[in-house]
């Protein structure tokens, strides 16, 4: 069973309202004084607006190098949605899959925070010949925002890990590999007129659509013509658009809409090639509008730009993360994930990534939001093997 100094660290954590709307600075000065007062000094990057922060922890200073373990402190709102018990409330009760806590952020990933944080002693009396980092980040659920601070901060500090374990929920089987997620608005300026004079207008909302045809068309090609990369639910990259707004009267040709699209992209696919593809299909049809209103056109926003993930079954970390989680020598396996992480980021700056943590990404958003204690205690062993641990893998 998972420790009663587990399941209350983790309650403590889902009680505190850290949505991404939302400053987590609660929860991240909780962390700080808990490590102080282990004597562990903990280093805090702050959002432009030092309404929220990262934070950074060595556990055993001095030693060489360390492996970290990742975690993001915010979550997704729970507004419209049905829940049986206040999100911010956490208890423990009988679930699907047995006795689970329940809460916003006990799967997505407040219990393995809470579940590290319980462990800093361990790591700080292991023998292990590395140190423990932890890292804890702002604005993931919104595009990964906190970390890139927190790496650079990592950079300018000369710190090198050796090696990253993202705790996302993935029922403690170790994932090297998910699709990125970039997102972008774009905003389309016609011109606005009575709508009986429709040749000395630009439709804006028409010409919206055009691009969200593009974006349909590409779509089509990636499950058409992308090579498959088996193992992900849905094998190839996918274009999509979420919101759609424009218009103010069905007399008037509509001056201005917008939209909002994303690209999920393969680890082997190039979404930035993508947004190029879009840009290039934008710079056409503006030609063509600005022969009737020189001031119509196109401008794009990047919403995020969360990069896929790629490691591999022979990393170093990820045979820690196999033998950690109890796989076998003869038995060991990994898994990939759909969703984004923070993982593709400590990749491209160089630090050996895998995403291993507690629970299920079904559970993860949902109202009921719940993780079982019997995920929660194989990661508490998992956690107690990295501390006696006396190599990497």
């Amino acid at each position: 069973m998972v420790s009663t100094r587990s399941l209350e660290l983790a309650q403590t954590l889902v009680r505190m309202n850290t949505v991404s709307s939302r400053s987590n600075l609660e929860l991240i000065h909780f962390v700080r004084d808990e490590l102080q007062r282990l004597g562990v000094a903990s280093r805090i990057t702050f959002s432009a607006d030092r309404a929220k922060a990262n934070l950074f922890a060595t556990l055993g200073e001095g030693k060489p190098a360390g492996v970290i373990l990742s975690g993001h402190t915010d979550t997704v709102p729970w507004d419209g949605q049905a829940w049986s018990s206040d999100p911010l409330a956490p208890e423990v009760r009988d679930g699907p899959e047995g006795p689970s806590l329940y809460g916003r952020g006990s799967a997505d990933m407040k219990s393995f925070i809470a579940l590290a944080l319980a462990h800093a002693q361990d790591f700080l009396d292991s023998r292990a010949p590395f140190a423990v980092h932890l890292a804890f980040s702002y604005d993931e659920e919104v595009g990964c925002f906190g970390v890139r601070e927190l790496i650079a901060d990592l950079h300018d500090a000369g710190i090198a890990p050796l090696a990253c374990i993202v705790g996302e929920p993935t029922g403690m089987v170790p994932a090297i590999a998910h699709k990125g997620v970039y997102r972008y608005q774009c905003c389309v300026r016609g011109r606005e007129a009575h709508s009986s004079l429709t040749p000395q207008s630009v439709n804006a909302i028409e010409m919206a659509a055009r691009m969200v045809c593009k974006l349909r068309d590409m779509a089509e090609g990636f499950e058409r013509d992308e090579p498959r990369y088996a193992g992900f639910d849905v094998p190839f990259s996918t274009a999509s658009v979420g919101q759609f707004h424009g218009g103010i009267a069905d007399n008037v040709v509509p001056r201005d809409a917008v939209f909002r699209y994303e690209f999920r992209n393969l680890p082997t696919a190039d979404a930035i090639s993508m947004q190029k593809e879009v840009l290039a299909h934008a710079d056409i049809a503006a030609a063509a509008m600005k022969k009737v209103a020189p001031e119509a056109g196109f401008t794009f926003e990047t919403i995020c730009e969360v990069p896929a993930f790629l490691g591999s079954a022979d990393d170093a970390v990820t045979r820690l993360a196999q033998r950690l989680a109890g796989q076998h020598e003869h038995a060991r396996r990994t898994t990939l994930v759909a969703f984004g992480t923070e993982a593709g980021l400590f990749k491209s700056a160089g630090i050996p990534t895998v995403v291993c943590g507690p629970g299920s990404i079904a559970q993860a958003h949902q109202p009921d939001e719940y993780v079982s204690l019997e995920q929660l205690a194989r990661c508490e062993a998992f956690l107690r093997g990295l501390a006696a641990s006396e190599r990497l893998q």
